[in-house]
């Protein structure tokens, strides 16, 4: 990128976590951001400690958004606004629950991404980037948060193949632990949500998801970096879990 001043960025969920991270970075280089969330307050604070644009408007708030997309004609999309409802079980939340988070998790990246295409095959050039989770990768506690971030990687696996010489290209960043607030706006038991915050390590920043996004968004045009696990150096996964069943 030459100047990256003219590069027109959409964040989704930018008022806290990695989403406010990501907007930090990119705004720190320069870029033209413009900022979705739902909570005004934190984004008139974003907007005047960063300079990025704002809209305060649901994900799932579909004519609000295309309207702004078409204007805003942004070169980047970054799909990071997402819900943690049912990461622990299933059972710990309601039907609407369940349904909300395949509405924000999964339908609202699909549909934002959807309407920014248009633009994007007229300039021959665009970049998808859908914040994922290793939730979605590997087999963690999680039905309904995992089920849903396993759907955003074959999304993004499978629009890569989709927009195929178009000049288009697709991320897909897959976090481990992040400091963040995501487990204080999860749903579940709050006694475990709250030891689940206790893990006694050096965890990712949301800066840190930023950078990595930047990197992925900066590199030369015939590159497509399409898909980064990164975790903190003391989290792994994997293993088998062996459990009698209960008498």
């Amino acid at each position: 990128m030459t100047d990256r001043s003219e590069t027109r960025v959409l964040v989704t969920g930018a008022t806290s976590g990695i989403g406010e991270g990501i907007v930090r970075v990119l705004r720190a280089e320069s870029l033209d951001v413009l900022a979705v969330a739902r909570r005004a307050e934190r984004l008139e604070t974003l907007a005047r400690e960063t300079g990025c644009r704002t809209i305060a408007a649901d994900v799932r708030e579909t004519q609000r958004l295309q309207d702004a997309i078409e204007q805003f004609g942004p070169e980047v999309v970054i799909n990071n606004a997402g819900v943690g409802h049912g990461i622990m079980g299933l059972e710990q939340i309601g039907l609407d629950h369940i349904q909300e988070a395949i509405e924000v998790n999964v339908i609202a990246p699909m549909q934002i991404t959807a309407l920014a295409l248009a633009g994007m095959r007229k300039r021959r050039r665009g970049h998808i980037v859908n914040i994922g989770s290793i939730a979605g990768l590997h087999t963690l506690t999680s039905a309904v948060y995992g089920g849903s971030k396993a759907a955003v990687h074959m999304f993004s696996q499978n629009l890569r193949h989709e927009v195929r010489g178009t000049g288009i290209r697709v991320t897909e960043i897959c976090p481990g632990r992040v400091s963040s607030e995501f487990y204080d706006s999860a749903l579940g038991d709050q006694e475990r949500l709250a030891a689940a915050k206790q893990t006694g390590i050096a965890e990712l920043s949301p800066e840190d998801i930023g950078r990595t996004i930047l990197f992925a968004i900066e590199a030369p045009a015939h590159m497509n970096i399409a898909t980064i696990e990164i975790l903190p150096t003391e989290q792994a996964v994997g293993g088998v879990a062996l459990t009698p069943t209960e008498p």
